[in-house]
């Protein structure tokens, strides 16, 4: 097996995907100071969308927290989300594996929709998604993080039960005939895909290079970062979704255990940039965090993928996803109206405190208790997925917990 086979023709193993994610994470924080995180970037494109029908967002209070100066392609938190998106792009073409699908069930259109509005309302309610109040947030030793991983783990067990009920599940759809096998116009459409996604890499280093050439170095890293990270989610088909949605459905946990582990390599690293004098990113820790996780985890199921997963499967050509996308901006939007408009700021946020576990802790007792709380989640992960199936909480059987191990390995 050629290696070019073995890098884009098969999906990588989630450990060395997420665990590679996790380091660029850790060393992106680093170089740049900010975070991997993209609901941020839709909420202030949503704002972009008010501006251009001439509605004046510069005094929302939301907009003055996040910041919405400039555009997405002068903003390295706008690079982060482009980038993700072309490098998820490249990654599917040289694996020629592009095609746009359409759901059969038109209701799916529609769910995602409305899932993808609950996701980004609630995502900006607790102040990420399951990157910067999750997977980034965690390693940033906010105490905040650790309220949105386990209220996002419920609302995901609510979502679940919604979309296993007959309505949300609607009638399924036969198709008479056998499938045909693809025809000549399909192979030749796979076959120039890898060509097509050559160009698109050659086209995006120029632009990386562009920007280090002029002084912007700080967007040609967000450029990088963004890239590989589109291509780690990919390749390692990355959804947070499922880390907690398989726990529910079927006891399968490896993604939730893989996450795990790349968020043990992101802390270790960041620890280190922090102690170093780099400035822990800490969100507040409010009644706000575990509504909006709830929401979040609640919508992602609805919508059948969080911001990783939506991406990385909306370049595939899944045509429900950019609808999850434009609710997820929607919702974004929304919550930053609502934030200072409706009171939700007053109601959910204000004076609640922002909570360091490295100030509340000590360096040391922050960095142990945070592995050990993470090695917790592991054991936890590892432990129901050997001992339950189906969500059920039946206990498998010795044989059949025999032969799933066996299976794995």
């Amino acid at each position: 097996m050629n290696l070019y086979t073995k890098v884009f023709k098969e999906y990588w193993n989630p450990y060395i995907a997420i665990g590679i994610a996790g380091l660029v994470s850790a060393l992106y924080f680093g170089i740049t100071g900010t975070v991997w995180a993209v609901t941020g970037e839709f909420t202030r494109f949503g704002g972009h969308i008010l501006e251009w029908f001439g509605i004046d967002v510069s005094q929302w209070a939301y907009f003055q927290l996040v910041g919405l100066e400039g555009n997405p392609i002068s903003r390295t938190d706008g690079w982060i989300v482009i980038g993700m998106l072309i490098g998820a792009m490249i990654s599917i073409l040289l694996s020629s594996s592009f095609k746009i699908r359409i759901p059969k069930q038109k209701r799916r259109l529609f769910q995602g929709f409305i899932g993808g509005i609950i996701a980004g309302f609630g995502a900006r309610l607790a102040l990420g998604c399951n990157l910067a109040a999750f997977f980034t947030g965690v390693p940033q030793f906010s105490f905040h993080a650790w309220i949105f991983m386990l209220t996002t783990a419920i609302g995901t067990f609510f979502g679940v039960k919604v979309v296993s009920t007959k309505w949300w599940r609607g009638k399924p759809t036969m198709i008479k005939g056998r499938i045909s096998p693809a025809g000549t116009a399909d192979v030749k459409k796979r076959n120039i895909q890898p060509i097509v996604g050559l160009i698109f890499a050659i086209l995006y280093l120029a632009i990386i290079f562009y920007f280090f050439a002029i002084g912007k170095s700080l967007l040609a890293v967000a450029c990088i970062a963004g890239a590989l990270f589109g291509i780690l989610i990919e390749r390692g088909q990355i959804c947070f979704t499922s880390a907690f949605r398989d726990l529910w459905i079927s006891g399968r946990a490896v993604m939730s255990k893989a996450i795990t582990v790349g968020m043990m390599i992101s802390v270790v690293i960041t620890f280190f940039y922090i102690q170093s004098g780099s400035l822990a990113l800490i969100k507040v820790a409010a009644p706000s965090t575990a509504i909006g996780g709830l929401l979040f985890g609640f919508g992602i199921v609805l919508a059948g993928g969080c911001e990783t997963g939506m991406m990385y499967r909306a370049m595939e050509g899944q045509l429900l996803y950019w609808v999850v996308g434009a609710g997820n901006i929607i919702g974004a939007t929304v919550l930053a109206y609502g934030w200072d408009h409706l009171g939700i700021y007053h109601a959910l946020v204000e004076n609640w405190p922002k909570v360091n576990l490295i100030e509340q802790w000590g360096p040391m007792g922050a960095l142990f208790g945070t592995m050990a709380m993470l090695a917790a989640w592991l054991l936890f992960s590892n432990w129901w997925e050997k001992r339950f199936r189906y969500g059920t909480g039946i206990k498998q059987p010795k044989t059949e917990r025999m032969s799933h191990v066996t299976k794995e390995v």
